[in-house]
């Protein structure tokens, strides 16, 4: 087990998840990030079966930067009640790991 995750989130601008993604880079909460798309997504909302176009962060951290993680994903969100989600990392590449924890040391 590490102590690193992975951090997922979609938006439905592609503007709006590369300024999330830039947002968690510059404040050195993810090491990377990357943004996918677009990606259809069929989801219920207040009752109603939606299906949209969507662009995908995820997000390469350690756990204990989750809580920063949330916090700015939340301020720079559109959606009411975004996706957030952490999914743990089982194992990685020991060059690849020390890479992440060195870019997401607070300075």
């Amino acid at each position: 087990m590490t102590d690193f995750i992975q951090v997922v989130t979609t938006t439905e601008r592609k503007e709006d998840a590369l300024a999330i993604a830039r947002a968690l880079v510059e404040q050195r909460l993810a090491g990377c990030v990357q943004v996918l798309g677009p990606v259809t997504s069929t989801y219920r909302w207040q009752g109603n079966v939606e299906t949209a176009q969507e662009w995908q962060c995820w997000a390469k951290s350690r756990r204990g930067l989750y809580d920063q993680i949330e916090q700015t994903i939340r301020r720079l969100h559109p959606y009411e009640v975004p996706e957030i989600l952490a999914l743990p990392v089982t194992a990685g590449s020991s060059d690849y790991l020390a890479w992440l924890e060195a870019e997401t040391e607070q300075l």
